[in-house]
């Protein structure tokens, strides 16, 4: 699966990790990820983000 990076902070979002502290499940493409999910770090939309 891809893995989208945020252009603001670096963080990068691999969905075989998910984003458990916001209840995103491990194996959760991008694509798939809540329309209110922000970047963990900084909280940049995921608009934002772009792929790595």
């Amino acid at each position: 699966m891809k893995q989208y990076e945020c252009p603001l902070c670096g963080y990068t979002y691999d969905p075989a990790a998910g984003d458990p502290d916001k209840g995103v499940k491990p194996g959760t493409p991008f694509e798939k990820l809540p329309a209110g999910w922000t970047c963990p770090l900084c909280g940049a939309g995921k608009e934002q983000f772009t792929e790595k």
